[in-house]
C-alpha cells in the first residue's frame, strides 16, 4: 500500500515538474541563458562564479516568467493550434491562477537576481519581459510587424551577459545585441513558414508578406546577409573590446553562408521541409558563432 501511495506521489511530482518546465519552455530558456553566458564570458575580465550562477538563475526566471505570461495571455488561441492546445492551461492541467503566480514569482525572483548583478542587467531583463508579453504577445495578431518587435526583446540575452560582466552597455554589447537581432528574422520565419497552418487557425500573422512566398523568402536572405556582415564585424577591429581572430571570423563566415545556402534553397524550393532545414541551421548557427566568439577569445 505504501508503495503504491509513494509511485502516485512520483508520478504527481513529475507531472508537476513536466507542466513547468513547459509553461517556462525549458529547452528555449535554457538556450537563451545559454546566449548570456556566452556574452559575460565575452565581457568578463575575469570569471566570478557567483555572478554566472545568479546569471543563469536571473536569466532562467526572467524566460521562464516571459513565456508562462504568453500562455496565460494567448490560452484561448494556444487551444486552437496542434502545437500548442496540450499545453498545461488549454489542457486544463494548470489552472491560470497556477501559471499567474509562477509568473509572478520567477518575475520577482529573475529581477532581484539580476539587480545583485548590476542594476542595468535588471532593467534590460524587465524590459524584455515588458515587450514580450505587453507588446510582442498582443501583436502578433495584428500585423507581421511583431516579428520585428519581438526581436527586440529575443536580442538582449546575448548582450545581457556582456552588461552583467562589466555594468556598461557601448558598442560591444551593441554588436552582440545586434547579431541575435538581425538572426531572429530568418530563425521565426522559417518557423513561421512551416507553422503557416496552424498559426492562422489562431490568427496569428507571422510572415512579412502574410503569405508563403518569394517576397517572404527574398526577406529571409537579406537579413541572413545583414546578420552575417554583424556578426564577422568585429574582426575589423571597430568593435571596441570585442573582437575576432581572422580564423574565428572564417568560421563564423562559414557558418552563415550554410545558413544563407538553406534561405536560398527555400527559394528555390518553397516547401515545409526545406523551411525546416533553414530553421534547423538558424538554431545551430548561433549557438556555434556564439561557442566560436567565446574560444576565440581565450586561445
Amino acid at each position: 500500500m505504501k508503495s503504491a501511495v509513494g509511485s502516485v506521489k512520483n508520478t504527481s511530482l513529475s507531472l508537476i515538474f513536466s507542466d513547468f518546465k513547459e509553461i517556462t519552455k525549458a529547452k528555449l530558456a535554457v538556450s537563451v541563458v545559454f546566449s548570456s553566458i556566452a556574452g559575460y564570458f565575452l565581457g568578463a575580465y575575469q570569471i566570478n562564479a557567483v555572478s554566472l550562477l545568479l546569471l543563469t538563475f536571473g536569466g532562467y526566471c526572467m524566460v521562464g516568467a516571459s513565456n508562462a505570461f504568453n500562455q496565460i495571455i494567448e490560452k484561448d488561441l494556444d487551444a486552437l493550434m496542434n502545437r500548442t492546445k496540450n499545453r498545461p492551461i488549454p489542457s486544463g492541467r494548470m489552472s491560470v491562477k497556477t501559471a499567474l503566480t509562477i509568473a509572478i514569482i520567477l518575475t520577482v525572483l529573475g529581477v532581484v537576481a539580476l539587480f545583485a548583478l548590476s542594476p542595468k542587467t535588471a532593467m534590460f531583463g524587465a524590459i524584455s519581459i515588458f515587450l514580450y508579453t505587453s507588446v510582442y504577445t498582443p501583436l502578433k495578431t495584428k500585423t507581421p510587424l511583431a516579428v520585428f518587435v519581438g526581436a527586440f526583446p529575443g536580442a538582449i540575452p546575448f548582450m545581457l551577459g556582456w552588461v552583467a560582466a562589466t555594468d556598461d552597455f557601448g558598442i560591444e554589447p551593441g554588436t552582440l545585441f545586434m547579431i541575435q537581432f538581425f538572426w531572429q528574422f530568418p530563425h521565426f520565419w522559417a518557423l513561421g513558414w512551416m507553422l503557416d497552418e496552424d498559426y492562422k487557425k489562431a490568427g496569428f500573422k507571422m510572415l512579412p508578406t502574410g503569405k508563403k512566398d518569394k517576397g517572404t523568402i527574398m526577406q529571409i536572405i537579406l537579413y541572413t546577409i545583414w546578420m552575417i556582415v554583424i556578426s564577422i564585424m568585429p574582426v575589423f577591429g571597430i568593435t571596441g573590446r570585442l573582437s575576432l581572430s581572422v580564423t574565428a571570423a572564417i568560421l563564423v563566415l562559414l557558418a552563415g553562408l550554410v545558413m544563407l545556402f538553406f534561405a536560398f534553397r527555400l527559394y528555390e524550393k518553397r516547401d515545409n521541409s526545406t523551411a525546416r532545414r533553414l530553421m534547423l541551421a538558424s538554431v545551430t548557427y548561433i549557438s556555434l558563432i556564439q561557442i566560436i566568439y567565446v574560444v576565440d577569445k581565450f586561445i
